[in-house]
């Protein structure tokens, strides 16, 4: 697992990094022309909404390989080790449920974006390939949660739990 996960995270951190810095220069250059020169960039909010999906959804596979989801642990300290590990177990299959679930609708979306050539207003860019990207990225999310069921977990105190 540790052979596969790390260029995976590796490109996905890469590619989040990279949206982060287009959104970043984007935001400047719209600002910029807006303020000094009385002439926003053209598209400049479509850019950024494209660009805002794929840095979220590039993020998400990231979050669910680094366990980094948000976790309400008041329990934790009533149960044995055995049991903490049966629930994350539960957890990681509930969540990859949910996901693939989601991903599924996302392509069909996608799919029907694609046939009808759906595109932004006022670049017409097309909006196909920020579907399929959204739906991809939750499938490799799923993926990862299901993988995540091999892979022991360790709790607050750093021990790990069986």
């Amino acid at each position: 697992m540790k052979r596969l996960d790390r260029p995976l995270q590796q490109a996905l951190g890469v590619a989040s990094a990279a949206v982060l810095f287009l959104m970043m220069l984007t935001t400047a250059v719209d600002v910029a022309g807006r303020y000094l020169f009385n002439k926003p960039l053209a598209g400049g909010f479509e850019l950024t909404e494209i660009m805002l999906a794929a840095l979220i959804y590039c993020g998400l596979p990231l979050v669910s390989a680094r366990r980094a989801h948000i976790v309400i642990d008041t329990f934790d300290g009533f149960f044995s080790r055995r049991v903490k590990r049966g629930l994350d177990m539960a957890a990681e299959v509930i969540c990859a449920a949910a996901l693939a679930g989601v991903g599924f609708l996302i392509f069909r979306r996608a799919i029907r974006v694609a046939e009808y050539g759906d595109t932004t207003s006022v670049l017409k860019l097309p909006l196909a390939p920020v579907a399929y990207l959204m739906a991809t990225m939750i499938v490799i999310a799923a993926v990862i949660h299901l993988l995540l069921i091999l892979v022991p977990h360790q709790d607050n105190d750093g021990k790990t739990i069986i």
